[in-house]
């Protein structure tokens, strides 16, 4: 898969392993935000939660 340019190219990120629904674009806006606020093991146990093997969650939008 050829990444385009911006965050995915930059960071190499190739596997979807978290996402959340939102009701509304001001909600989803919101909670960017606030994990963003977040440190790097907070981020990481969020996902390990959800998704503990770090699989690719894209396959599940389609």
């Amino acid at each position: 898969m050829e990444c385009v340019d911006g965050f995915s190219k930059k960071y190499h990120a190739h596997l979807l392993v978290y996402y959340e629904t939102c009701a509304d674009i001001s909600g989803a806006i919101l909670r960017e935000k606030q994990i963003k606020k977040w440190n790097r093991n907070w981020k990481l146990r969020m996902i390990e939660k959800s998704n503990p093997e770090w699989e690719d969650l894209y396959p599940t939008l389609l």
